[in-house]
C-alpha cells in the first residue's frame, strides 16, 4: 500500500498538534490498516531523517518490498510506518 496524499494529510491531522498523544496511534493504525505500524525509541532510529517531524511524534516510512526493510522518504514505496513518540512536545 502506497501512502496517498490523503493518508499524509490524515497523519498530519492526527499527529501534528502539540496536544497529540500516544492514543492517536491507535487511530492511525485503524485508518491506515494497510500499513504496518511500529513504535520505537528515538535512539533506535537517530541516524535516519523522518518523513514527518511533529512536536510529539516523528514518522519514518518503511519500504518492505524487498527481503530487508529499509527507511525511505518515498511515500509511493511505503509499506509501513515507524513512529517515535516524544514524551514532551518539541519546537519544530
Amino acid at each position: 500500500m502506497a501512502l496517498s496524499p490523503d493518508d499524509i494529510a490524515r497523519l498530519d491531522a492526527l499527529l501534528g498538534g502539540d496536544a497529540a498523544e500516544a492514543g492517536a496511534l491507535k487511530t492511525v493504525r485503524q485508518e491506515l490498516s494497510g500499513l504496518s505500524l511500529t513504535q520505537c525509541d528515538a535512539s533506535d532510529i537517530y541516524a535516519e531523517q523522518p518523513f514527518r517531524d511533529y512536536p510529539r511524534f516523528s514518522v519514518y516510512l518503511v519500504d518492505g518490498s524487498n527481503h530487508c526493510w529499509t527507511i525511505t522518504t518515498d511515500a509511493a514505496r511505503a509499506t509501513g510506518l515507524v513512529v517515535v513518540h516524544h514524551k514532551t512536545a518539541r519546537a519544530i
